[in-house]
């Protein structure tokens, strides 16, 4: 295979384990957060360190190239189809509103 179609599959792949980093994160943090006395902090927290992360891989394998670039960004697309596709949906609270949309007029 050619060095620039080798380059480009590793920033799908790096892309991939970013994106799974950054939306498998966010899923836990939604779990963790939501049930914590202090969500601001877990959410807050979160957002940096995966977003820091993120951004700071994106330039590390773009290496001033756009096409790397843009292969990591179709890596971290696919992430988040997979993330979505395999996180359980969430359960709903019962509440009025719901109450209201069950029942027939």
């Amino acid at each position: 295979m050619s060095e620039a179609l080798m380059l480009s599959l590793a920033a799908v792949v790096a892309g991939l384990l970013m994106g799974a980093f950054f939306f498998g994160g966010l899923w836990w943090t939604v779990r963790k957060g939501v049930s914590s006395k202090r969500p601001l902090l877990w959410f807050l927290g979160s957002l940096l360190l995966r977003t820091g992360v993120v951004v700071a891989g994106f330039y590390v394998v773009a290496d001033g190239h756009w096409q790397r670039l843009l292969a990591c960004l179709f890596g971290f697309a696919v992430a988040r189809c997979i993330v979505t596709w395999l996180t359980p949906p969430p359960i709903a609270a019962p509440n009025a509103r719901t109450a209201e949309v069950r029942h027939a007029p």
